[in-house]
C-alpha cells in the first residue's frame, strides 16, 4: 500500500484549536500547559492518537513541541524544520529556534512575574522535569502535573492501536530472548518503556507505530530474568508460546498497580521513563536508582546473524535502488513527473522484491527548492514538478525481516550547473571522510561529525542536522544511542549500525544529502602501527552517486580512488541481482570517473 499524503491539521484549523485549550488551562487554574510530540512509551514516534502537537498546531515534524500561555504559543523546532515549521502553522504560533533557546529560559522570559505550568505526566521524561523544574524554581515558575489538556478538546481523538504482536524468528534475531533477558538483567527490577527495547529484549514486534515494527506496551525485568509485559486487549495472544512461561502478560491498564507492588528498589531510566512512573512508585515508599535502560547499547551492538541481514536487505534494496534511478534517469529529463509520482514508483520497486514489509519512514522526496526543506514530505498541497535542470533528494528506505534500510541520493534531472557539483561535491567529501576514517577504542560520534563538515566549512558552509544516526534491525530507522552529531557522546562499538549523510541546503533553491548506511567493525592492522585498538566503517548501501554531479577537480587522488572503489563494488555486488535496463544504467553509472 502507498504511503498516504496530507498533513493532519491545517493552519487554518489551529487558532480556533489554540483558543479551546486556553479555555482549558484558566478553567486548571493554570497559566500554560506544555505540548510534546512524545507518548507515554517515549519512543520517537508516535501513534495518530498521540499526535497532539500536531493536531494542536499543524506542525508534523518528528522532533518539537509546544508551550501554551495566554498570550503566545511557541512551537519549538531544530534545524531540520524550521523551513517547514512556517509552512505548516498560523501566525498565531510562533516558532522558537530549539535548543539554541531552551524551554526554561524561554518560559523565564515569558513569566517574568512566575506562574504555573501544567504538564502531562506520561508525556515528559523524568529527566526533562527534574531539569526543567530545578532551573523554573528559581524563577518562581511552577511544572504541575495534570491530565492532558488537548486530549479533553480533541473530540475526534483516534483509538489507540491495537494490532496483534508477532514473534520475531530466531533465524533473524540471532539470540533467543531467554538469553537476552539474563544478560541484561540487573540486581533490582528493572521498568522498560521504550518500543524498541521491548521488541528487541522479547524477540517480538509490532505495528503499533507507523513505519517501526514496534509493540507498545510497558516491561519490568526482575533479576532472574523473568518479565511482566503489560499490554493492550489481545494484543499478546499470537505471542505467547513464544514468549514462554517466564514471561507474563497484563492487561496495560494494570501497570500502575502492579508497580506500587514492587519490592524496592526499583530501576528506571530517567532519560526515557515517563515521570509518572517515578511519582507512582516513590508515593508507594519504593527507592528508585536511575541508570540507563539495559536494552540499550545490546541492541545497537548488532550480533553477527544482524549484520549478515542487515547486509543481505542492503542488497535486496540496492537493486531496487537501481530499478528505480535507471527508470528516473530515463524518466525525469522529459518533463510531466511530480514528487508523489516518484514516490510512489519507489516504493513499487521496493514491493517487487516480495520481501518488503514496510517503508521505513515517508520518503523525502524533494525537487528544487523542496529539497532544501530537510525532512519535507510531499502533500497533494506541496506536490512539485520535477523539471529539468533542477536537484531532486530522495531519502527513503524499506523494512524487512532482515534489515532496516535508509539511504539518500541527489540525483541531476538534465543537466547540472557548475553551482550544483561544487556543493554535491564538497557533501560527497564529507561522506567520503566518515566512510574511510579509523578512530581508537573509546571514540564517540561527537569526535567524529567534524570530519563530514570540513569540505564545506572550508567553503563557508554548513547543515543544521546530526551527520548520522543509529539503525535498529528490522526496528526503528532511528535508533540510540549511537550516532554521528556534536550531541552523540556514547563510544562506539563493533555492531553498531549508522547512517553517514552530510548534507547542504540552500533555501529556496535546493538541497543536497548523500547518504549510506554504515557499520562499526574492527580496523585492519597497519604494518608498524601500536597495539591500539583501533575501528572503522564498513559501508553496507551499495548504490552508484551521479557522477554527473562531481566535480573531479576538487577531489584528492585519494577521494577519487575511493569513489571508483565504491562503484567498482557496488557493479560487483548489485549486478547480478539486475537485468536489462537496469543492469546497463549501472554499468555505466558505475564507470571510473
Amino acid at each position: 500500500m502507498f504511503q498516504t499524503f496530507g498533513a493532519k491539521s491545517s493552519p487554518e484549523q489551529g487558532p480556533p484549536r489554540l483558543a479551546r485549550l486556553r479555555h482549558e488551562i484558566a478553567e486548571e487554574g493554570l497559566d500554560g500547559f506544555l505540548v510534546p510530540r512524545a507518548d507515554a512509551h517515549q519512543g520517537e514516534y508516535v501513534a495518530p492518537c498521540d499526535e497532539r502537537l500536531a493536531w494542536l498546531t499543524g506542525f508534523t515534524g518528528s522532533a518539537g513541541f509546544a508551550a501554551i500561555l495566554n498570550d503566545i504559543a511557541g512551537v519549538f523546532i531544530d534545524g531540520r524544520y524550521r523551513l517547514q515549521v512556517r509552512a505548516q502553522v498560523a501566525d498565531d504560533f510562533t516558532p522558537v529556534h530549539w535548543p539554541e533557546m531552551s524551554l526554561t529560559d524561554w518560559l523565564e522570559t515569558q513569566m517574568p512575574g512566575g506562574g504555573n505550568v501544567g504538564f502531562d505526566p506520561w508525556l515528559h521524561t523524568v529527566e526533562d522535569v527534574a531539569r526543567h523544574g530545578k532551573t523554573l524554581g528559581k524563577a518562581a515558575i511552577s511544572l504541575v502535573a495534570v491530565d492532558n489538556l488537548v486530549d479533553r478538546i480533541w473530540t475526534d481523538r483516534p483509538a489507540p492501536p491495537d494490532a496483534k504482536f508477532s514473534a520475531h524468528p530466531l533465524e533473524f534475531a540471532g539470540e533467543a530472548a531467554a538469553e537476552k533477558r539474563k544478560r541484561v538483567a540487573t540486581e533490582q527490577p528493572v521498568v522498560i518503556t521504550l518500543p524498541d527495547s521491548i521488541a528487541w529484549l522479547l524477540n517480538i514486534r509490532g505495528t503499533d507505530i507507523e513505519r517501526n515494527p514496534v509493540p507498545q506496551g510497558f516491561l519490568v525485568l526482575h533479576p532472574d530474568g523473568a518479565a511482566d509485559l503489560f499490554a493492550g486487549p489481545g494484543k499478546a495472544d499470537d505471542i505467547a508460546d513464544h514468549i514462554g512461561t517466564a514471561v507474563t502478560v497484563h492487561p496495560v491498564d494494570s501497570f500502575l498497580g502492579f508497580l506500587r507492588g514492587l519490592a524496592g528498589p526499583v530501576q528506571i531510566d530517567p532519560k526515557t521513563c515517563p515521570q509518572i512512573i517515578r511519582t507512582t512508585l516513590q508515593a508507594a515508599g519504593i527507592a528508585v536508582i536511575e541508570a540507563d535502560d539495559p536494552c540499550i547499547l545490546p541492541k545497537a551492538c548488532k550480533n553477527p546473524v544482524e549484520i549478515a541481514g542487515a547486509k543481505a536487505a542492503h542488497l535486496r534494496d540496492g537493486a531496487a535502488m537501481v530499478r528505480f534511478l535507471a527508470w528516473l534517469d530515463q524518466a525525469g529529463p522529459q518533463g510531466g513527473l511530480t514528487e508523489i509520482d516518484v514516490v510512489k514508483e519507489l516504493e513499487g520497486f521496493r514491493r517487487d522484491t516480495n520481501q518488503l514489509r514496510e517503508i521505513s519512514f515517508d520518503t523525502i522526496c524533494g525537487a528544487g527548492p523542496n529539497g532544501a526543506i530537510v525532512h519535507y514530505r510531499v502533500t497533494e498541497q506541496t506536490n512539485r514538478a520535477i523539471n529539468p535542470g533542477e536537484l531532486l533528494l530522495v531519502d527513503s528506505g524499506g523494512q524487512y525481516l532482515d534489515g532496516t534500510t535508509d539511504i539518500t541520493r541527489t540525483i541531476a534531472i538534465g543537466t547540472p550547473s557548475q553551482t550544483h557539483r561544487a556543493c554535491y561535491t564538497r557533501v560527497l567529501q564529507g561522506m567520503i571522510a566518515i566512510s574511510r576514517v579509523r578512530f581508537p577504542k573509546g571514540v564517540g560520534g561527537q569526535h567524529l561529525d567534524a570530519l563530514a563538515r570540513v569540505p564545506l566549512w572550508s567553503a563557508g558552509m554548513d547543515y543544521d542536522h546530526g551527520t548520522g544516526h543509529g539503525v535498529g534491525s528490522y526496528l526503528c530507522v532511528h535508533e540510540g544511542p549511537q550516532g554521528l552529531s556534536r550531541r552523540a557522546k556514547v563510544a562506539l562499538e563493533p555492531g553498531m549500525i549508522l547512517s553517514n549523510e552530510p548534507g547542504y541546503y540552500r533555501e529556496g533553491a535546493f538541497g543536497i544529502r548523500i547518504e549510506n548506511l554504515i557499520v562499526v567493525c574492527p580496523a585492519a592492522p597497519l604494518e608498524g602501527a601500536d597495539a591500539r585498538e583501533m575501528y572503522a566503517f564498513e559501508t553496507l548501501t551499495h548504490v552508484p552517486l551521479d557522477s554527473r554531479l562531481i566535480d573531479v577537480t576538487l577531489l584528492t587522488q585519494a577521494e577519487r580512488f575511493w569513489i571508483d572503489a565504491y562503484h567498482a563494488q557496488t557493479l560487483e555486488k548489485i549486478g547480478p541481482l539486475v537485468q536489462g535496463e537496469a543492469l546497463d544504467w549501472l554499468t555505466t553509472a558505475c564507470a571510473p570517473l
